[in-house]
């Protein structure tokens, strides 16, 4: 309440107002980079961030990830060509990137997937090999750090989302990480139609502007965010405690990051698991527990999409594979421990009726 009396004694709702100034620096100080550029929502901050760098062309970019990573691309005219993930951390492979690109490759954009980090190194050498940008879509990603701080100073820019899904949020929002108060200067004048003073405007922007609503909300919940944090991560652990008996669900590891956000929980539902995954969600959902398969369908399955050459599943195989078997199980601050107890039982309940079968296979089988 006094943050929304301070916005009606301001009048000043939008616009660069004192609480955006105010969030712009807050998260510089808490992420450890230097320049942030708020937005509206994470997906105008992509479709902006390709403008900002003038990338046209081809981008090589992965399958599995939420539709706006690819859509961002599509709006900007530009044409993604799509490679294979790792199956360990479900990141782009660099591996696949280089025999990817074409004289019109001009960027790469990676998804740190589920806030673990990508292969930064070795993507970052293909990049200056072929003399091509990356733009981390980190949209997953807000405070996760390697050994040498935030995982958002890699590349020519990572873009965050500040969704109300997300680890961190602002309802609706989002942010570029820029490397540079000029880059910065140019993304906010981006953002706000090409203006830079009211009558001069250089180039051609969109509306991208956070609210002051937004930023002071932002101000709110960055004052509980390491509280957020830490229950999470007791979430994660008490889940990979539990479910580590259970040989047919595989929990994601993690890709070596310093500090984590634990912003998701995917297991992978195996082959010989009772039940299929689309069977085990339907069973969570009937008994409230709502998981999501996150990502499914992959982005190439999506109309607009199967055409392009590099959308073809025989190429993107381990895509696919997690895509069929993906849940990302209920993980937020205020779920309690009861509640993820039930999630548990019902996922060991699937193991005891597997085992079951098992054993009734097998005494059918010795007194044949």
């Amino acid at each position: 309440m006094p943050y929304l009396e301070q916005i009606w004694e301001n009048k000043w709702l939008t616009n660069n107002g004192p609480f955006h100034k105010e969030l712009e620096k807050a998260l510089c100080d808490y992420l450890g980079v230097e320049h942030i550029a708020l937005f509206t929502n994470g997906t105008i901050a992509l479709v902006t961030a390709l403008q900002a760098l003038r990338i046209t062309g081809e981008v090589i970019t992965t399958p599995y990830s939420f539709v706006a990573t690819a859509h961002s691309l599509l709006w900007n005219g530009i044409k993604p060509v799509f490679v294979d993930i790792d199956p360990i951390t479900m990141n782009l492979d660099p591996n696949k990137i280089e025999v990817a690109i074409t004289p019109q490759t001009t960027a790469i954009l990676p998804v740190h997937c589920y806030g673990n980090p990508c292969d930064i190194d070795a993507i970052q050498k293909i990049a200056d090999n072929y003399n091509i940008k990356v733009i981390y879509d980190a949209a997953h990603a807000f405070g996760v750090k390697d050994d040498a701080g935030s995982i958002l100073r890699h590349g020519d820019l990572s873009i965050l989302s500040f969704h109300a899904t997300k680890v961190f949020n602002t309802f609706e929002g989002g942010a570029i990480v820029c490397p540079d108060a000029k880059t910065k200067q140019h993304i906010d004048n981006l953002k706000n139609f090409g203006f830079v003073n009211e009558t001069t405007v250089v180039a051609t922007g969109i509306n991208g502007k956070m609210s002051e609503f937004n930023a002071a909300f932002g101000l709110l919940q960055l004052k509980h965010i390491e509280a957020a944090i830490a229950r999470r991560r007791e979430i994660d652990q008490y889940y990979r405690h539990n479910l580590s008996e259970i040989s047919s669900i595989t929990c994601l590891k993690q890709a070596g990051q310093h500090v984590a956000n634990y912003a998701y929980f995917p297991i992978l539902v195996g082959d010989e698991y009772q039940l299929s995954r689309d069977a085990l969600y339907e069973k969570m959902r009937a008994n409230g527990i709502y998981g999501r398969r996150y990502f499914y369908p992959l982005i190439t399955d999506f109309p607009m999409y199967r055409a392009i050459f590099s959308a073809n599943s025989r190429d993107l195989h381990v895509a696919a594979e997690i895509a069929e078997k993906v849940i990302c199980l209920p993980i937020y601050p205020a779920l309690d421990i009861d509640d993820q107890k039930r999630v548990i039982s019902l996922l060991l309940d699937g193991m005891k009726t597997t085992l079951k079968k098992s054993e009734t296979n097998t005494k059918a089988g010795f007194l044949a």
